[in-house]
């Protein structure tokens, strides 16, 4: 990165870290005065690199901010992979550049593995050496301010108690459809499928979102094209951020900012 474009990467960290982005706002209708709002999210795990370029540079095409939920030690040498579909994986530097983009970076666990499976010491532990790789690596980051997304949407009681107490809310299983968020919203539901493409499975639920007067549509999905697990298409997803940003009620918005609204 030049001097230039190092310069530029500075100014839009500190316009991000006060609450401040770049993109232009998503297009849709306010949330007063019992207007019709419909929000979708999108919501990328993992973090590969190939899919997450390219997912950004879509989004970006239609001023829009991305939501990618980071591994946190996915870009060490060490980092065992969990199964042949969480591989190709960027690194530190990329998600510091997409967040000077104005994207939203959001932790996805330490090491991706499901916490429900050990005891809750260790998953708590595991949880707070994620969001010290956040505070490290990812100038502007607060955790008080952030989303946590479970790896494998997997959670328990104990942990859905706990983690308010250190992060902003968390996103589980299961139910894409969520009410649209208010002050005190800390639990947030989502769906997802695979290891086959989701297209079809994503269209439908957009099609329940969108016959009801309001809700919050939170879909799991992780690559594009042939990377990760329950992919969907770069054509395919060009062509619905065209479609929903030209549907009067939608906004397409990522997990914080929607919590960020009035």
């Amino acid at each position: 990165m030049g001097l230039g474009a190092a310069a530029i990467a500075a100014a839009r960290l500190e316009a991000i870290a006060g609450g401040e982005t770049p993109l232009r706002k998503a297009p849709g209708k306010d949330a007063s005065a019992g207007a019709r709002m419909h929000i979708v999210t999108l919501s990328f795990d993992d973090g590969f690199r190939k899919s997450n370029i390219k997912i950004a540079e879509l989004y970006e095409k239609y001023g829009l901010i991305a939501c990618f939920n980071i591994i946190a030690t996915a870009d060490r040498s060490d980092f065992a992979i969990p199964n042949e579909t969480l591989k190709g994986f960027g690194d530190w530097a990329l998600w510091r550049e997409l967040a000077a983009r104005g994207h939203e970076i959001m932790p996805h666990g330490y090491k991706h593995i499901n916490l429900t499976k050990v005891p809750f010491d260790e998953a708590k532990e595991l949880t707070l050496k994620c969001l010290d790789v956040f505070d490290k690596e990812l100038p502007g980051f607060k955790r008080e301010r952030a989303v946590y997304n479970f790896p494998y949407n997997a959670s328990t009681p104990e942990l859905e108690a706990w983690l308010p107490t250190v992060v902003r809310a968390f996103r589980t299983g299961w139910g894409a459809i969520n009410p649209l968020p208010t002050k005190k919203t800390v639990k947030i539901t989502t769906h997802a499928i695979g290891p086959e493409n989701c297209e079809r499975d994503l269209d439908k639920w957009i099609d329940e979102l969108l016959k009801l007067p309001s809700g919050w549509l939170v879909y799991n999905t992780h690559g594009l094209d042939d990377e990760g697990w329950g992919p969907i298409g770069s054509v395919y997803l060009d062509k619905l951020l065209d479609r929903l940003i030209g549907i009067p009620t939608v906004r397409v918005m990522p997990t914080g900012r929607t919590l960020d609204m009035p």
